[in-house]
């Protein structure tokens, strides 16, 4: 088991006063079986009129805040103790055929549960692009750790960590065009190889534990928002892979939400009432082992 110290701070400066505010904020680790929270704290400056918690549809933490003073900086901090002990599927569900392990018309327990996410959502559509992408890999009969694995390194392989080349909201045929993206355009990339044969994948959202490389100091707040894929093998078993760094998900990742897409457990989001014509948005994220 390890256990990690977390920070997120949202920060958000405009050019004229804000007179009102309303925000969600998806920025607490959840509960797992792997993972405890031992500590958890949401602040928001300024101080909110109204404040509150909820579960949104997947069973994730939402913060609710109201902000009616006047200002021109918003500021979302989250802090949480977190313990992670990752386990691995059991080896019998890795060697099922990936034909199997389609949820929709399936009487598995479990399946009901995950059945939401095979479908199309509306930032992971089924191009044919993805498809014929996934199929190389989804071989007849090929269980669905060896197929998943191949899918994730060839993903790792085929396209460039390029920040800047895509946004939130870019399609999975755009990042097919430019071969680049960031984590969320990998990851729902993945997810629209996997969903288009039929597969159960979700988009997991949480940070990724990271160390210095030898001989440097360790950069208070370098760290970052990350985004993940977990697959569902059958039953209660899913399988967490990271396309981005051609790995599984291991006690390194802390999990915070985990939806259909990006824009089910977005950080925060929200809607202002102000006649500011920009705003800034800096991001502050520190991951540390204690």
């Amino acid at each position: 088991m390890t256990r990690y110290q977390v920070r997120h701070r949202t920060s958000y400066a405009y050019d004229a006063p804000v007179t009102g505010s309303y925000g969600l904020a998806w920025v607490m680790p959840r509960r797992t079986p792997g993972q405890e929270v031992t500590e958890a704290a949401v602040t928001v400056v300024p101080e909110p009129e109204d404040l509150g918690v909820s579960s949104d549809y997947y069973g994730n933490e939402v913060r609710y805040f109201h902000v009616t003073v006047p200002h021109t900086e918003l500021v979302v901090d989250a802090d949480s103790v977190v313990e992670v002990e990752a386990a691995e599927p059991p080896r019998a569900m890795l060697d099922r055929s990936w034909e199997t392990c389609r949820p929709l018309g399936s009487a598995e327990p479990g399946a009901w549960l995950a059945a939401d996410f095979a479908l199309e959502s509306p930032l992971v559509e089924h191009p044919d692009s993805a498809r014929e992408y996934a199929a190389v890999s989804l071989s007849p009969g090929r269980s669905i750790g060896e197929a998943v694995a191949e899918l994730v390194h060839r993903v790792h392989a085929d396209f460039a960590y390029r920040p800047g080349v895509t946004s939130v909201t870019s399609t999975v045929d755009e990042v097919f065009a430019a071969r680049a993206g960031v984590c969320q355009d990998f990851t729902h990339l993945l997810l629209s190889c996997l969903r288009s044969h039929g597969l159960a994948a979700r988009y997991v959202s949480g940070y990724l534990a990271t160390t210095p490389p030898p001989g440097r100091e360790r950069l208070v707040g370098a760290d970052a928002s990350h985004a993940w894929a977990a697959v569902w093998l059958g039953d209660d078993d899913w399988l967490a892979v990271d396309p981005t760094n051609d790995t599984r998900v291991d006690d390194r990742y802390v999990t915070v939400a985990w939806g259909r897409d990006y824009g089910d457990v977005p950080p925060v989001k929200g809607t202002v009432f102000t006649t500011a014509s920009s705003s800034e948005l800096t991001v502050y994220v520190d991951v540390q082992a204690v």
